[in-house]
């Protein structure tokens, strides 16, 4: 081996938990940062499934008969000032 070579294995194995601990916060980043991704989409499709469901169903709607309110509405007289 060079004197070089030497040198570069010395400082690597000096300097070896440091930079493990880096891989190793690098990994769990990488994690992370994948799983908060993997749940965004799956959050998104979620929604956008329940929300594409809920545009399909009927639409409820109610029927009243307000002909006594009309009649009522229209018998009224304005008050004289």
């Amino acid at each position: 081996m060079s004197q070089a070579k030497v040198e570069q294995y010395k400082k690597d194995k000096a300097n070896r938990k440091k930079i493990m601990a880096q891989e190793k916060a690098k990994r769990t980043a990488g994690k992370v940062c994948a799983w908060v991704i993997l749940l965004a989409l799956v959050g998104w499709a979620g929604y956008a499934g329940v929300d594409y469901y809920q545009s399909k169903l009927p639409v409820k709607s109610v029927y009243t008969n307000l002909s006594a309110l009309t009649d009522y509405v229209n018998g009224l007289t304005p008050a004289e000032e």
